[in-house]
Parts: C-alpha cells; structure tokens; sequence
C-alpha cells in the first residue's frame, strides 16, 4: 500500500515486549495515516529518538525498566501525542492526566487500535487548525470530546486532585489535566497563575485586595486567593499596570 507522506502521522512505538511491538506495528502499518519512524524497547532509545526525529504519535508502554512511560512524557517539554498500552488498567488516571489521546489495554484489537488512531488524527487536526490561525481559543477534553473554549471566556481555572474546573462566562468545563500542563498552553498575556490552585484570566482581574483577586462572575464580585510564592509576581504587575 502507497503512503502520502503528507497526510500522515510520524508514529514511535515504545514497548519492552517484544510481541506487543510487533502486533502495534502490524497494526500501524495496515493504516495509510501512520507512518512508523522508529521502534524500541526501552525509553531511554525513545529519547534519542525523540531528539533527531519529527515524532507526532508514541504508542507508549508505562511499566518499563529503567524510565516508565509516565515518567519519559513527564520529561519532554513538548510531548507528541501519546497512546498508552498497557496490561495495567488501574494506571489509566494518570495517563490521561498527562493528555493522552487514549489509553489501550492489552492485548490490543485492531478495532480498538483504530478508534484511538482516528481519535488522534483529530487532535492533529485541531491542532493544525490552531496553528493555521490567529488562536484565540483552545480544545479541552471533556464529556467525552473536544470542547473548544474562547480566552476571552475564560475566567478563572481552579485546580482539584485529579482534575481542572475551568470556569467561564457561560458556565464551568471540568476536563482531567494538571495545572501545569493547563498554564503551558494558555498564552502568559492573557492569564496569570496566581495560586498553586488557580490560574486568572488578566482581562477579568476587577481589583487586587491585599492577598486576594478579585474578578466579576455571574454579576457578583468574586475573590480569589493570591498564593504566597505569587505575591511579589503580581505586586510587580500592578506597579506596571501590567495587570
């Protein structure tokens, strides 16, 4: 089968098992959108990998020797988009706390290896889009797809254990992230972390008052907190009327 190189997925498949990289592998090559650059065993190959090739999709492994899955995504500044497979259901929190597009159990259909690749054709898809244009928006996911939600509507993030309520001027998103994943993507001059647990949309700032924010929902006055390791931050951006 030809393969047109410019509508496909530069794929990495990451697994100490070498049966399960030969299934994945099957399985990507049967598909025209996937494009296998490299395969490896162990995380520490997939980093050198990842550093000299364009990658856009691992197939990634968790439990491996040395460096898990987890932990290889944890250390990349920019992660491709990432397909867990595992035999361990109970690690699929975490994976999706790290934005991953899906999470595949083994042992691996091809059905349910296709759903997560279309799944993953369509993040590329929102991102292209993302780049293609001036964003003033950005795609979460939650309640099952991707919800795309304006800056300008975005009031507030307020982080929880394992997820963020995002609250805007139509209501709340509830998505699973990390505030830190979250803060990345949302542009540093349009929101400000000001608490470990909060994230402010500068354009909704009303007021600062002593050590809280304060910002209008729902025709009311609402005060966030300002957490102590913030306050000189945004002291200084009050002086600089940057805030």
């Amino acid at each position: 089968m030809n393969k047109n190189k410019y509508n496909m997925l530069n794929v990495l498949i990451v697994d100490d098992e070498p049966l399960a990289t030969e299934i994945i592998q099957g399985f990507a090559d049967s598909l025209p959108s996937l494009h296998v650059v490299g395969v490896c065993n162990d995380a520490m190959d997939a980093l050198e990998i990842i550093k000299n090739e364009p990658i856009d999709l691992i197939f990634l492994d968790i439990q491996m020797p040395q460096l898990t899955g987890v932990e290889l995504i944890r250390s990349l500044k920019n992660p491709p988009m990432v397909i867990f497979t595992t035999a361990y259901p109970n690690y699929a929190v975490e994976g999706f706390e790290l934005d991953a597009v899906d999470y595949l159990l083994k042992p691996i259909s091809k059905d349910r290896f296709i759903r997560a690749v279309q799944k993953a054709e369509e993040m590329a898809e929102l991102r292209q889009s993302e780049n293609h244009h001036a964003a003033n928006f950005i795609f979460v996911k939650a309640d099952k797809k991707m919800i795309k939600l304006k800056y300008d509507d975005i009031l507030y993030v307020e982080g929880l254990k394992d997820y963020v309520i995002i609250r805007t001027t139509e209501g709340r998103v509830i998505t699973l992230h990390t505030m830190k994943g979250l803060e990345e993507k949302l542009p540093q001059d349009k929101f400000i972390r000001i608490h470990r647990s909060f994230i402010v949309g500068i354009s909704k700032v009303q007021a600062v008052v002593g050590n809280m924010i304060e910002i209008m929902q729902s025709n009311q006055r609402k005060q966030l907190p300002i957490g102590k390791s913030y306050r000189e931050k945004i002291s200084r951006m009050v002086n600089e009327n940057k805030l």
